[in-house]
């Protein structure tokens, strides 16, 4: 037995574990979630733009795009960080931070989507406004429909379905990246619940337990169909009504919630899981080879997990700097699909990939600067309100006292963003009411 643990810790030659190495302050968290949320620009260019196959679509056998595959990412550190605050905040604390991250931005964006975009593209179609704001499907009815995170309605006054008709567009949503918010806070919902029933400090055997479930179900799935493509391919069960959220498609609880539980095993267990050089390598190829062979769900989200940690913590120190002060993922998330769609219906397309894709990236990136500048960042200063500003200057205090730990003014912002998601099977939410211009898959 003494041979075997020896020939282990020589492969595994562990640096230390999670808990020793990684840093709240010093890891590469921002690079990571600046690089996932512009992977689903990259990705969307494709199909948005040119009607074409995401990237990574036919490498992977028909399992995953580098949309898709970006949004497994987020979800992984999602699962991370967010347990991290859960365990250390109050739960009113902890819901009310999630909000003032998420929904002032959102609701923003929502407001120049459907106010400043959209009626700026229906003038350039039809020569004038009229008609645009009097439309069933308007943009007060946008609006009104979208506020409480569950999007029930992609589309305003007709205008991307005008660009469609026109062969400019390719997707008839103004902003299909939105629809996987329901389901980061559902993840949101549900740490909060182990929080409250001190699942996460006292018995974190249940969160395993949940991660074991949700893995069976995905490794059920794909024996004997090897290339399974995730949640549109699987049939756990129909979709379920949550209040303001909407419909939930059980599917897509189950892959997004294994990853996020992923992450969450690893805050979790941070004291016994390793980081080393020689399994993150076995786990990038694992990764490659899951892709490839198949079992990507089952196999590869896993190994994907670890590596992501491995990156976070091993990544060069220099480039742990971006995104610490500024972090402009949430932004290039929700605004990444509405400059490419508008990009499309202008004609950008006729430039070419290169062209299109350099407008996309750019357009984005300013937008994204503005909308953490002017109203992401002035809304989480709202979070040190009241108690909790009072524990951060006791937490300054030299006297050894027990405090909850300061959190530093980067580090909400910094946990996490919500992520875009490719426009997958031909669909944009579970009820498959946005169509690709081609069959859809599996």
């Amino acid at each position: 037995m003494h041979h075997h643990d020896s020939v282990l810790s020589r492969l595994v030659r562990s640096r230390g574990t999670v808990s020793d190495l990684f840093s709240r302050r010093n890891n590469s968290l921002g690079l990571l979630r600046l690089l996932l949320a512009s992977a689903v620009v990259v990705s969307h260019a494709r199909i948005l733009g040119f009607g074409d196959r995401e990237f990574g679509y036919a490498f992977s056998g028909g399992q995953i795009d580098l949309g898709s595959l970006a949004v497994f990412g987020f979800f992984v550190l999602s699962g991370l960080l967010i347990t991290r605050s859960g365990n250390r905040l109050p739960v009113g604390r902890f819901l009310w931070h999630r909000a003032l991250r998420l929904l002032p931005g959102l609701w923003v964006c929502l407001t120049v989507t459907a106010l400043g975009v959209a009626p700026l593209l229906y003038w350039r179609q039809h020569g004038s406004t009229a008609g645009y704001w009097q439309h069933p499907q308007g943009p007060l009815a946008y609006l009104r429909a979208n506020w409480a995170i569950g999007i029930s309605q992609w589309g305003i006054s007709g205008v991307m379905e005008t660009a469609h008709a026109q062969g400019l567009a390719f997707n008839n949503a103004f902003d299909g990246a939105l629809w996987s918010l329901k389901y980061e806070v559902l993840c949101y919902l549900g740490v909060a619940l182990l929080a409250l029933t001190g699942s996460l400090t006292r018995a974190r055997r249940a969160v395993l337990a949940v991660t074991v479930l949700l893995g069976w179900l995905v490794l059920s799935d794909a024996i004997g169909n090897r290339y399974m493509s995730g949640a549109p391919a699987a049939k756990h069960g129909g979709p379920f009504d949550v209040p303001l959220m909407g419909a939930l498609d059980v599917d897509w609880v189950v892959y997004l919630g294994f990853a996020f539980a992923l992450g969450s095993l690893i805050e979790l267990y941070k004291e016994r899981v390793p980081i080393s050089d020689p399994l993150a390598a076995l786990a990038a190829a694992t990764l490659l080879i899951t892709l490839s062979y198949g079992y990507f769900f089952a196999i590869g989200v896993p190994a994907y997990a670890y590596l992501l940690l491995w990156l976070a913590i091993r990544l060069p120190r220099p480039l742990q700097k971006v995104g610490r002060t500024h972090d402009y993922s949430y932004g290039i998330y929700i605004y990444g699909f509405v400059v490419e769609q508008a990009l499309a219906t202008l004609g950008g397309a006729r430039w070419g990939f290169g062209a299109y894709l350099g407008l996309a990236l750019g357009g984005t990136l300013i937008v994204a600067m503005l909308s953490w500048h002017l109203v992401e960042r002035p809304a989480m200063r709202l979070k040190d309100r009241g108690r909790f500003r009072s524990v951060v200057r006791a937490d300054t205090a030299p006297q050894p006292v027990r405090q909850r730990p300061r959190r530093t003014g980067s580090e909400a912002p910094a946990e996490f963003r919500c992520r875009s998601r490719p426009l997958h099977d031909g669909r944009i939410d579970a009820t498959g009411s946005i169509t690709r211009p081609y069959a859809p898959h599996g």
